[in-house]
């Protein structure tokens, strides 16, 4: 007689897609714009590839009702989808945002759309039967500050977040602008691991050691900051054990390191934090030691750095690829 198949473990995905229309990404592509998915679509694809055995991906995500059909499309596409998961179409257009580059790591992002954030009454219920969350603040209206509380307070599983977006400002001319985060101790009281880069950081404090302090005081078990090129610091809280272990004796003092990536070639920087990120939350929940995950996350941005777009994303990284190439 054979034995019962172990239940798979389910990861939602807090995030928002967005149409992409991309200029100035390699200057020896033309003056053409490229347009393609974006926002989420990174990070989905990068954990399409990267989540450990036993897992699937369950994607909590409003799609505008004008690209309703090209969302589906894009979720069939992945291997690791749960059955029956979807996107939850809206009556408002979706998020569009125009990326202008001036160097490979620094652009200028423009966003227009009307998809809405999550109130807790309705993702409450979507949470429920799930183990594990990576969101990610890709417009940076996905939660306002009492629906993450009310999910901090309602799920019980570790939380994996990519502050992103969420210190971006949006004026009335869509153009986007860092600024610093109303409440932010309240804010991170709300995630297990908060992930950031060095601009997004600079807007908690001038101090880094000091602004780590602060997010491992609130209860950040490990907050990791990317660096681009150099790759990524991170600073971990006395008696951390991972994304999916208990926390040891609060005792010690913060473990923090540089975990520098690989030589690359650039075709491509757009999303690399996000597949940097999505590939770290894969990795911790598959119990992997931190600086090993740090150098996985690291492999597959670049990685994604060697591609133009998202859409053959997912079979790169998992080395269906041979070549990066012009996927866009």
């Amino acid at each position: 007689m054979g034995g019962t198949a172990a239940p798979r473990r389910r990861l939602g995905v807090v995030g928002s897609l967005v149409w992409d229309e991309i200029h100035g990404r390699d200057p020896s592509g033309g003056s053409l714009p490229i347009e393609e998915w974006g926002g989420i679509a990174y990070a989905l694809g990068a954990l399409d590839a990267t989540l450990p055995a036993g897992w699937e991906l369950v994607p909590l995500i409003k799609v505008g009702s004008d690209l309703r059909d090209q969302a589906g499309q894009l979720l069939r596409s992945m291997h690791r989808l749960a059955p029956g998961s979807r996107c939850v179409e809206v009556p408002a257009p979706n998020n569009r945002v125009t990326l202008r580059y001036v160097s490979h790591e620094r652009r200028v992002e423009r966003m227009a759309g009307g998809v809405p954030g999550w109130t807790w009454a309705e993702l409450g219920p979507m949470v429920r039967d799930l183990d594990a969350l990576y969101l990610n603040f890709i417009s940076g209206f996905e939660l306002e500050l009492g629906t993450a509380q009310a999910l901090r307070q309602g799920f019980r599983g570790p939380i994996y977040t990519d502050l992103h977006s969420l210190l971006f400002a949006l004026p009335q001319d869509g153009l986007r602008s860092l600024r610093p985060l109303a409440e932010p101790t309240g804010w991170l009281r709300c995630f297990d691991v908060v992930q950031m880069n060095e601009e997004e950081m600079s807007q908690f404090g001038s101090d880094p050691m000091a602004v780590a302090a602060e997010a491992l005081a609130a209860g950040v078990g490990l907050l990791v900051v990317t660096l681009g090129a150099r790759g990524a610091v991170y600073f971990s809280a006395p008696g951390w054990q991972g994304l999916a272990g208990p926390a040891g004796p609060a005792t010690g003092p913060i473990q923090t390191a540089l975990v520098s990536p690989p030589a690359t070639e650039v075709l491509d920087p757009t999303g690399c934090g996000d597949v940097f990120g999505a590939t770290l939350c894969a990795a911790l929940l598959d119990r992997q030691p931190l600086e090993r995950a740090l150098a996985d996350a690291n492999r597959m941005a670049a990685r994604n750095a060697g591609l133009r777009g998202a859409s053959d994303l997912s079979r790169l990284l998992r080395g269906a690829l041979a070549t990066a190439g012009g996927a866009g």
